[in-house]
Protein backbone atom coordinates (compact mmCIF):
# COMPACT_ATOMS: atom_id res chain seq x y z
CA UNK A 1 0.00 0.00 0.00
CA UNK A 2 1.28 3.47 -0.88
CA UNK A 3 1.36 6.27 1.67
CA UNK A 4 1.31 10.05 1.68
CA UNK A 5 4.58 11.53 2.99
CA UNK A 6 5.94 15.05 3.57
CA UNK A 7 9.58 15.69 4.42
CA UNK A 8 11.17 19.11 4.77
CA UNK A 9 12.39 22.01 6.87
CA UNK A 10 11.26 25.57 7.48
CA UNK A 11 12.09 28.79 9.31
CA UNK A 12 10.85 27.03 12.46
CA UNK A 13 13.42 24.23 12.26
CA UNK A 14 16.43 25.53 10.33
CA UNK A 15 18.53 28.71 10.26
CA UNK A 16 18.71 30.92 7.19
CA UNK A 17 22.19 29.61 6.29
CA UNK A 18 20.78 26.10 5.86
CA UNK A 19 17.52 27.14 4.20
CA UNK A 20 19.34 29.02 1.48
CA UNK A 21 21.52 25.99 0.74
CA UNK A 22 18.41 23.86 0.35
CA UNK A 23 16.43 26.33 -1.78
CA UNK A 24 15.36 24.58 -4.99
CA UNK A 25 14.72 26.78 -8.03
CA UNK A 26 12.27 25.36 -10.56
CA UNK A 27 14.90 23.61 -12.65
CA UNK A 28 16.34 21.67 -9.71
CA UNK A 29 12.91 20.97 -8.26
CA UNK A 30 11.77 19.54 -11.59
CA UNK A 31 14.89 17.37 -11.80
CA UNK A 32 14.44 16.00 -8.29
CA UNK A 33 10.76 15.21 -8.87
CA UNK A 34 11.68 13.36 -12.06
CA UNK A 35 14.38 11.40 -10.24
CA UNK A 36 12.03 10.44 -7.39
CA UNK A 37 9.21 9.24 -9.62
CA UNK A 38 11.45 7.76 -12.30
CA UNK A 39 13.42 5.59 -9.87
CA UNK A 40 10.30 3.88 -8.56
CA UNK A 41 10.83 5.33 -5.07
CA UNK A 42 7.65 7.37 -5.42
CA UNK A 43 4.48 7.13 -7.45
CA UNK A 44 3.91 10.89 -7.18
CA UNK A 45 6.00 13.89 -6.09
CA UNK A 46 5.62 17.65 -5.62
CA UNK A 47 8.21 20.05 -4.19
CA UNK A 48 7.49 23.33 -2.41
CA UNK A 49 10.49 25.67 -2.10
CA UNK A 50 10.12 29.22 -0.78
CA UNK A 51 12.25 31.62 1.23
CA UNK A 52 11.02 29.99 4.43
CA UNK A 53 10.75 26.29 3.56
CA UNK A 54 11.74 23.42 1.33
CA UNK A 55 9.30 20.49 1.45
CA UNK A 56 8.92 17.32 -0.59
CA UNK A 57 5.48 15.69 -0.82
CA UNK A 58 5.33 12.09 -2.01
CA UNK A 59 3.02 9.17 -2.54
CA UNK A 60 5.40 6.27 -1.93
CA UNK A 61 5.05 2.48 -1.62
CA UNK A 62 7.72 2.40 1.11
CA UNK A 63 7.86 5.61 3.18
CA UNK A 64 11.02 4.52 5.05
CA UNK A 65 12.93 4.05 1.80
CA UNK A 66 11.48 7.30 0.43
CA UNK A 67 12.62 9.24 3.50
CA UNK A 68 16.16 7.93 3.07
CA UNK A 69 16.19 8.87 -0.62
CA UNK A 70 14.92 12.40 0.06
CA UNK A 71 17.34 12.90 2.95
CA UNK A 72 20.26 11.90 0.74
CA UNK A 73 19.07 14.16 -2.09
CA UNK A 74 18.61 17.20 0.16
CA UNK A 75 21.93 16.64 1.91
CA UNK A 76 23.61 16.47 -1.50
CA UNK A 77 21.89 19.72 -2.48
CA UNK A 78 23.17 21.40 0.70
CA UNK A 79 26.64 19.89 0.40
CA UNK A 80 26.54 18.38 3.89
CA UNK A 81 26.32 14.92 5.43
CA UNK A 82 22.80 13.56 5.93
CA UNK A 83 23.44 13.31 9.69
CA UNK A 84 23.94 17.10 9.83
CA UNK A 85 20.55 17.63 8.23
CA UNK A 86 18.46 15.18 10.26
CA UNK A 87 17.99 17.44 13.28
CA UNK A 88 16.40 20.15 11.12
CA UNK A 89 13.97 17.98 9.16
CA UNK A 90 10.39 17.00 9.94
CA UNK A 91 8.73 13.95 8.46
CA UNK A 92 4.94 13.65 8.36
CA UNK A 93 2.75 10.87 7.07
CA UNK A 94 -0.86 10.35 6.03
CA UNK A 95 -3.32 12.85 7.55
CA UNK A 96 -0.50 14.70 9.36
CA UNK A 97 1.18 15.43 6.02
CA UNK A 98 -2.11 16.63 4.55
CA UNK A 99 -2.88 18.82 7.59
CA UNK A 100 0.57 20.40 7.36
CA UNK A 101 0.13 21.38 3.70
CA UNK A 102 -3.30 22.87 4.45
CA UNK A 103 -1.80 24.97 7.25
CA UNK A 104 1.12 26.05 5.06
CA UNK A 105 -1.17 27.08 2.20
CA UNK A 106 -3.47 29.07 4.48
CA UNK A 107 -0.51 30.96 5.94
CA UNK A 108 -0.91 29.51 9.44
CA UNK A 109 2.60 28.06 9.33
CA UNK A 110 4.18 31.21 7.89
CA UNK A 111 6.36 33.82 9.59
CA UNK A 112 3.39 36.16 9.28
CA UNK A 113 0.07 34.44 9.94
CA UNK A 114 -2.08 34.63 6.81
CA UNK A 115 0.62 35.94 4.46
CA UNK A 116 -0.71 36.13 0.90
CA UNK A 117 2.36 35.07 -1.10
CA UNK A 118 2.40 31.43 0.01
CA UNK A 119 -0.91 30.63 -1.69
CA UNK A 120 0.51 31.54 -5.10
CA UNK A 121 3.76 29.71 -4.36
CA UNK A 122 1.88 26.50 -3.52
CA UNK A 123 -0.18 26.83 -6.70
CA UNK A 124 2.95 27.26 -8.82
CA UNK A 125 4.60 24.26 -7.16
CA UNK A 126 1.56 22.12 -8.02
CA UNK A 127 1.50 23.41 -11.60
CA UNK A 128 5.19 22.57 -12.04
CA UNK A 129 4.58 19.02 -10.76
CA UNK A 130 1.71 18.63 -13.23
CA UNK A 131 3.84 19.91 -16.12
CA UNK A 132 6.62 17.49 -15.19
CA UNK A 133 4.15 14.61 -14.91
CA UNK A 134 5.15 14.03 -11.28
CA UNK A 135 1.82 14.76 -9.58
CA UNK A 136 -0.85 12.07 -9.83
CA UNK A 137 -4.42 11.78 -8.53
CA UNK A 138 -3.58 11.83 -4.80
CA UNK A 139 -1.26 14.86 -4.77
CA UNK A 140 -3.45 16.70 -7.28
CA UNK A 141 -6.47 16.22 -5.01
CA UNK A 142 -4.38 17.18 -1.96
CA UNK A 143 -2.98 20.39 -3.45
CA UNK A 144 -6.28 21.49 -4.96
CA UNK A 145 -7.92 20.95 -1.58
CA UNK A 146 -5.18 22.86 0.23
CA UNK A 147 -5.47 25.83 -2.15
CA UNK A 148 -9.25 25.90 -1.75
CA UNK A 149 -8.95 25.63 2.05
CA UNK A 150 -6.38 28.42 2.14
CA UNK A 151 -8.72 30.66 0.17
CA UNK A 152 -11.56 29.97 2.59
CA UNK A 153 -9.37 30.65 5.62
CA UNK A 154 -8.37 34.06 4.27
CA UNK A 155 -11.82 35.06 3.06
CA UNK A 156 -13.75 33.94 6.14
CA UNK A 157 -11.40 35.04 8.92
CA UNK A 158 -9.18 37.99 9.71
CA UNK A 159 -5.85 36.15 9.45
CA UNK A 160 -4.80 38.22 6.42
CA UNK A 161 -6.34 41.52 7.46
CA UNK A 162 -4.52 44.73 6.54
CA UNK A 163 -2.49 42.84 3.92
CA UNK A 164 0.49 42.30 6.20
CA UNK A 165 3.37 40.53 4.44
CA UNK A 166 7.11 40.10 4.81
CA UNK A 167 7.48 42.94 2.32
CA UNK A 168 5.32 45.34 4.33
CA UNK A 169 7.10 44.38 7.57
CA UNK A 170 10.43 45.06 5.82
CA UNK A 171 9.30 48.57 4.87
CA UNK A 172 7.99 49.14 8.40
CA UNK A 173 11.40 48.16 9.72
CA UNK A 174 13.01 50.62 7.30
CA UNK A 175 10.72 53.33 8.65
CA UNK A 176 11.67 52.41 12.23
CA UNK A 177 15.37 52.59 11.34
CA UNK A 178 15.39 55.71 9.13
CA UNK A 179 12.34 57.60 10.36
CA UNK A 180 9.98 59.20 7.83
CA UNK A 181 10.47 57.60 4.40
CA UNK A 182 8.97 60.53 2.50
CA UNK A 183 11.42 61.72 -0.15
CA UNK A 184 13.78 58.84 0.67
CA UNK A 185 15.07 57.04 -2.39
CA UNK A 186 14.82 53.28 -2.56
CA UNK A 187 16.39 50.73 -4.88
CA UNK A 188 14.35 47.54 -5.38
CA UNK A 189 16.27 44.59 -6.80
CA UNK A 190 13.90 42.03 -8.30
CA UNK A 191 10.69 42.12 -10.30
CA UNK A 192 8.54 39.34 -8.81
CA UNK A 193 5.56 39.35 -6.47
CA UNK A 194 7.59 40.27 -3.38
CA UNK A 195 9.26 43.17 -5.20
CA UNK A 196 5.82 44.43 -6.20
CA UNK A 197 4.61 44.32 -2.58
CA UNK A 198 7.74 46.18 -1.51
CA UNK A 199 7.14 48.83 -4.17
CA UNK A 200 3.55 49.31 -3.04
CA UNK A 201 4.59 49.72 0.61
CA UNK A 202 7.40 52.13 -0.26
CA UNK A 203 5.15 54.25 -2.46
CA UNK A 204 2.51 54.39 0.29
CA UNK A 205 5.20 55.80 2.58
CA UNK A 206 6.29 58.42 0.05
CA UNK A 207 9.53 56.88 -1.19
CA UNK A 208 10.80 57.17 -4.74
CA UNK A 209 11.91 53.83 -6.20
CA UNK A 210 14.29 52.55 -8.84
CA UNK A 211 13.72 48.98 -10.03
CA UNK A 212 16.51 46.59 -10.96
CA UNK A 213 15.51 43.45 -12.87
CA UNK A 214 17.74 40.42 -12.48
CA UNK A 215 16.22 38.64 -15.48
CA UNK A 216 13.18 40.33 -17.01
CA UNK A 217 13.74 44.01 -17.72
CA UNK A 218 10.23 44.45 -19.11
CA UNK A 219 8.79 43.37 -15.75
CA UNK A 220 10.94 45.96 -13.96
CA UNK A 221 9.78 48.59 -16.46
CA UNK A 222 6.18 47.61 -15.76
CA UNK A 223 6.68 48.09 -12.01
CA UNK A 224 8.40 51.43 -12.64
CA UNK A 225 5.48 52.63 -14.76
CA UNK A 226 2.93 51.56 -12.14
CA UNK A 227 4.69 53.07 -9.14
CA UNK A 228 6.20 56.19 -10.67
CA UNK A 229 9.83 55.07 -10.61
CA UNK A 230 12.39 54.14 -13.21
CA UNK A 231 13.89 50.85 -14.35
CA UNK A 232 17.50 49.76 -14.71
CA UNK A 233 19.38 46.61 -15.60
CA UNK A 234 21.56 44.41 -13.41
CA UNK A 235 24.66 45.66 -15.19
CA UNK A 236 23.83 49.17 -13.90
CA UNK A 237 23.63 48.04 -10.27
CA UNK A 238 27.06 49.33 -9.02
CA UNK A 239 26.38 52.78 -10.51
CA UNK A 240 22.92 52.93 -8.94
CA UNK A 241 24.06 52.44 -5.34
CA UNK A 242 25.42 55.93 -4.70
CA UNK A 243 22.02 57.64 -4.25
CA UNK A 244 19.48 55.39 -2.48
CA UNK A 245 18.90 55.38 1.28
CA UNK A 246 17.33 51.91 1.18
CA UNK A 247 18.06 48.86 -0.94
CA UNK A 248 15.53 46.00 -0.83
CA UNK A 249 16.50 42.84 -2.67
CA UNK A 250 14.15 39.96 -3.47
CA UNK A 251 15.34 37.83 -6.39
CA UNK A 252 15.81 34.16 -7.18
CA UNK A 253 19.50 34.58 -7.86
CA UNK A 254 21.63 31.56 -6.86
CA UNK A 255 24.53 33.81 -5.85
CA UNK A 256 25.13 37.11 -4.06
CA UNK A 257 24.34 40.25 -6.04
CA UNK A 258 25.97 42.60 -3.52
CA UNK A 259 29.22 41.98 -1.67
CA UNK A 260 32.03 43.97 -0.09
CA UNK A 261 33.90 44.30 -3.38
CA UNK A 262 30.94 46.18 -4.86
CA UNK A 263 29.87 48.10 -1.77
CA UNK A 264 33.21 49.26 -0.36
CA UNK A 265 33.89 51.85 -3.10
CA UNK A 266 30.20 52.80 -3.06
CA UNK A 267 30.30 53.65 0.64
CA UNK A 268 33.45 55.72 0.14
CA UNK A 269 31.65 57.74 -2.53
CA UNK A 270 28.60 58.41 -0.35
CA UNK A 271 30.41 60.82 1.95
CA UNK A 272 29.39 59.05 5.16
CA UNK A 273 25.69 58.71 4.32
CA UNK A 274 24.41 55.42 5.80
CA UNK A 275 22.85 52.70 3.66
CA UNK A 276 20.12 50.31 4.80
CA UNK A 277 20.13 46.94 3.01
CA UNK A 278 17.07 44.67 3.38
CA UNK A 279 17.51 41.16 1.99
CA UNK A 280 14.27 39.22 1.48
CA UNK A 281 15.80 36.52 -0.71
CA UNK A 282 16.66 32.90 0.05
CA UNK A 283 19.38 32.18 -1.00
CA UNK A 284 20.49 35.62 0.13
CA UNK A 285 21.20 38.32 -2.45
CA UNK A 286 23.47 40.25 -0.09
CA UNK A 287 26.67 38.78 1.29
CA UNK A 288 26.42 38.84 5.12
CA UNK A 289 30.02 40.00 5.19
CA UNK A 290 29.00 43.55 4.16
CA UNK A 291 27.76 44.07 7.74
CA UNK A 292 31.40 44.84 8.57
CA UNK A 293 31.44 47.92 6.32
CA UNK A 294 31.08 51.27 8.07
CA UNK A 295 27.69 52.88 7.51
CA UNK A 296 26.01 49.69 6.24
CA UNK A 297 23.05 48.15 8.08
CA UNK A 298 21.77 44.77 6.88
CA UNK A 299 18.40 43.27 7.71
CA UNK A 300 17.70 39.75 6.44
CA UNK A 301 14.69 37.46 6.59
CA UNK A 302 15.66 36.01 9.98
CA UNK A 303 16.07 39.50 11.47
CA UNK A 304 12.52 40.27 10.34
CA UNK A 305 11.25 37.11 12.02
CA UNK A 306 12.10 38.61 15.41
CA UNK A 307 10.00 41.67 14.58
CA UNK A 308 7.13 39.57 13.25
CA UNK A 309 6.95 37.37 16.35
CA UNK A 310 6.34 40.44 18.51
CA UNK A 311 3.13 41.15 16.62
CA UNK A 312 1.87 37.58 16.20
CA UNK A 313 -0.42 37.46 19.25
CA UNK A 314 -3.00 39.82 17.70
CA UNK A 315 -3.87 37.22 15.06
CA UNK A 316 -4.02 34.20 17.32
CA UNK A 317 -7.81 34.22 17.71
CA UNK A 318 -8.33 34.52 13.96
CA UNK A 319 -5.91 31.62 13.56
CA UNK A 320 -8.19 29.44 15.68
CA UNK A 321 -11.13 30.26 13.40
CA UNK A 322 -9.00 29.35 10.40
CA UNK A 323 -8.00 26.04 12.01
CA UNK A 324 -11.67 25.08 12.26
CA UNK A 325 -12.16 25.80 8.56
CA UNK A 326 -9.11 23.71 7.68
CA UNK A 327 -10.39 20.83 9.82
CA UNK A 328 -13.64 20.77 7.84
CA UNK A 329 -11.80 20.90 4.51
CA UNK A 330 -9.37 18.20 5.63
CA UNK A 331 -12.26 15.91 6.49
CA UNK A 332 -13.36 16.05 2.86
CA UNK A 333 -9.89 15.04 1.67
CA UNK A 334 -9.57 12.27 4.24
CA UNK A 335 -12.96 10.87 3.28
CA UNK A 336 -11.83 10.79 -0.33
CA UNK A 337 -8.54 9.18 0.72
CA UNK A 338 -10.39 6.56 2.74
CA UNK A 339 -12.57 5.73 -0.25
CA UNK A 340 -9.48 4.66 -2.19
CA UNK A 341 -9.18 1.63 0.08
CA UNK A 342 -12.52 0.17 -1.03
CA UNK A 343 -12.61 1.72 -4.51
CA UNK A 344 -10.48 -0.99 -6.19
CA UNK A 345 -12.81 -3.70 -4.84
CA UNK A 346 -15.88 -1.80 -6.11
CA UNK A 347 -14.30 -1.30 -9.53
CA UNK A 348 -13.21 -4.93 -9.73
CA UNK A 349 -16.67 -6.18 -8.68
CA UNK A 350 -18.46 -4.08 -11.28
CA UNK A 351 -15.99 -5.04 -13.99
CA UNK A 352 -16.57 -8.69 -13.10
CA UNK A 353 -20.34 -8.21 -13.41
CA UNK A 354 -19.96 -6.48 -16.79
CA UNK A 355 -17.73 -9.28 -18.03
CA UNK A 356 -20.24 -11.96 -16.92
CA UNK A 357 -23.02 -10.13 -18.74
CA UNK A 358 -20.91 -9.93 -21.91
CA UNK A 359 -20.08 -13.65 -21.72
CA UNK A 360 -23.63 -14.77 -21.08
CA UNK A 361 -24.88 -12.66 -23.98
CA UNK A 362 -22.15 -14.05 -26.26
CA UNK A 363 -22.78 -17.66 -25.21
CA UNK A 364 -26.50 -17.32 -26.03
CA UNK A 365 -26.02 -15.46 -29.29
CA UNK A 366 -27.25 -18.38 -31.43
CA UNK A 367 -30.48 -18.63 -29.39
CA UNK A 368 -31.79 -15.27 -30.55
CA UNK A 369 -30.19 -14.82 -33.91
CA UNK A 370 -33.64 -14.01 -35.34
CA UNK A 371 -34.23 -11.16 -32.87
CA UNK A 372 -34.44 -7.64 -34.22
CA UNK A 373 -31.74 -5.16 -33.27
CA UNK A 374 -34.21 -3.38 -30.97
CA UNK A 375 -35.10 -6.60 -29.12
CA UNK A 376 -31.45 -7.55 -28.84
CA UNK A 377 -30.70 -4.14 -27.31
CA UNK A 378 -33.58 -4.58 -24.85
CA UNK A 379 -32.22 -7.97 -23.74
CA UNK A 380 -28.77 -6.54 -23.18
CA UNK A 381 -30.24 -3.59 -21.21
CA UNK A 382 -32.23 -5.92 -18.94
CA UNK A 383 -29.17 -8.09 -18.26
CA UNK A 384 -27.00 -5.11 -17.37
CA UNK A 385 -29.73 -3.55 -15.23
CA UNK A 386 -30.11 -6.75 -13.20
CA UNK A 387 -26.35 -6.86 -12.59
CA UNK A 388 -26.22 -3.18 -11.59
CA UNK A 389 -29.15 -3.48 -9.18
CA UNK A 390 -27.67 -6.58 -7.59
CA UNK A 391 -24.45 -4.65 -6.90
CA UNK A 392 -26.06 -1.39 -5.77
CA UNK A 393 -26.49 -2.35 -2.11
CA UNK A 394 -23.02 -3.99 -1.74
CA UNK A 395 -21.47 -0.87 -3.30
CA UNK A 396 -23.17 1.43 -0.77
CA UNK A 397 -22.12 -0.81 2.13
CA UNK A 398 -18.50 -0.84 0.96
CA UNK A 399 -18.44 2.96 0.73
CA UNK A 400 -19.85 3.22 4.26
CA UNK A 401 -17.03 0.99 5.52
CA UNK A 402 -14.30 3.20 4.01
CA UNK A 403 -11.83 4.21 6.69
CA UNK A 404 -13.04 1.69 9.27
CA UNK A 405 -11.16 -1.28 10.67
CA UNK A 406 -13.62 -3.64 8.96
CA UNK A 407 -12.90 -2.29 5.47
CA UNK A 408 -9.84 -4.43 4.79
CA UNK A 409 -11.45 -7.65 6.05
CA UNK A 410 -14.67 -7.11 4.09
CA UNK A 411 -12.93 -6.22 0.83
CA UNK A 412 -10.64 -9.25 1.19
CA UNK A 413 -13.66 -11.50 1.74
CA UNK A 414 -15.40 -9.92 -1.24
CA UNK A 415 -12.44 -10.56 -3.49
CA UNK A 416 -12.24 -14.15 -2.28
CA UNK A 417 -15.97 -14.85 -2.76
CA UNK A 418 -16.10 -13.41 -6.25
CA UNK A 419 -12.63 -14.58 -7.31
CA UNK A 420 -11.51 -11.00 -8.01
CA UNK A 421 -7.87 -11.79 -7.24
CA UNK A 422 -7.68 -14.94 -9.32
CA UNK A 423 -5.33 -14.96 -12.29
CA UNK A 424 -7.79 -17.14 -14.20
CA UNK A 425 -11.54 -17.11 -13.72
CA UNK A 426 -13.73 -20.00 -14.85
CA UNK A 427 -16.66 -17.61 -14.71
CA UNK A 428 -15.06 -15.43 -17.34
CA UNK A 429 -14.47 -12.24 -15.36
CA UNK A 430 -11.49 -9.92 -15.53
CA UNK A 431 -9.56 -8.49 -12.61
CA UNK A 432 -9.31 -4.72 -12.16
CA UNK A 433 -5.69 -3.81 -11.54
CA UNK A 434 -5.71 -0.86 -9.15
CA UNK A 435 -3.08 0.07 -6.57
CA UNK A 436 -4.71 1.82 -3.60
CA UNK A 437 -3.21 4.23 -1.09
CA UNK A 438 -4.07 3.48 2.52
CA UNK A 439 -4.28 6.10 5.22
CA UNK A 440 -2.39 5.05 8.32
CA UNK A 441 -4.38 5.61 11.51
Amino acid sequence: MSELLALGLSHKTAPLELRERLALPEGRAAGLMTDLTGSGGAAEATIVSTCNRTEVYLVAPDPVVAESVILAALASQAGIRPTELVGHLYSLRGPDAARHLYRVTSGLDSMIIGEAEIQGQIKRAHELALVEGAAGPVLSRLFRGAIAAGGRARNETGISEKGVSVASVAVSEAKRTLGDLANRQALVIGAGDTAELVARALTTNGSESVFIANRHFDRAQGLADRFGGEAARVADLPDRLADPDIVVSATNSPHHLLDSEILEPVMESRGGRPLLLIDLAVPRDIDPGVRELAGVTVVDIDDLQVVIERNAASRASEGLKAERILAAELELFERWLDSLEVLPAIVALRERADEIVRRVLAENEDRWMNLSDADRERAETVARTVAQRMLHEPTLKLKELAGTEAAYEVTSTLRELFGLNAETDPGGGGEASVTPIRREV
